[in-house]
């Protein structure tokens, strides 16, 4: 498993629980004094021992875990940048759901060598879409469910997800909105925080 996955686990715990949580995920999945680096390799089992310490630790299930983690993707202060990334594909919640298939390759070329599930828009309306996600990491739909619940919020649109198992691997995901308008979103400007005068 690329590092990557199990430093965001990680920076999630710590993030929103604390570092004494995240000590404690440790020591359940028998990884005591462990640190994560982002661009090392980790074998499959150390990040599901991972997930299953977090899910016991907050005693809730590993599939929930995992839809916040999506969720801190995109909304956490850490994370402004992926949040940039993915705000670059549209100017409103259906242009996002249009470009999202495009999404592992934008990812790769930040960083080359992180394999994201394929994504496959299977249907697109004024209504809504269906999105196939091929679920080669475990998990992995869980974490976009809670990605799209979070970038309907950040584009301020009332949107109904809801995950269905498909066959052969691969998990359906279809997102109703309701109104693309329904409040607010939150303020994104192309330049960067920085950037701006």
């Amino acid at each position: 498993m690329h590092g990557l996955v199990n430093a965001t686990l990680q920076c999630f715990v710590a993030d929103t629980y604390g570092a004494k949580t995240w000590g404690a995920v440790l020591r359940r999945a028998d990884l005591s004094g462990t640190e994560f680096e982002a661009m090392l390799v980790y074998d499959d089992a150390v990040t599901a021992r991972l997930v299953a310490g977090i899910a016991a630790e907050l005693a809730r299930p590993a599939d929930t875990v995992l839809e916040d983690v999506g969720h801190y993707l995109v909304s956490h202060a850490r994370r402004a940048g992926l949040r940039r990334l993915l705000r670059f594909s549209g100017r409103d919640f259906r242009d996002f759901l249009h470009a999202l298939d495009e999404l592992p390759d934008r990812v790769r070329l930040a960083v080359p060598d992180l394999d994201l599930p394929r994504i496959e828009l299977r249907a697109l309306s004024p209504e809504g879409a269906l999105i196939a996600c091929r679920n080669d990491l475990p998990g992995a739909s869980h974490v976009l469910l809670g990605l799209l619940r979070a970038m309907a919020d950040d584009y301020g649109a009332l949107a109904y997800l809801d995950l269905a198992r498909g066959e052969g691997g691969t998990d359906v995901i279809s997102v109703r909105v309701a109104s693309e308008a329904f409040s607010e979103g939150r303020a994104f400007s192309l330049a960067a925080e920085g950037a701006r005068r």
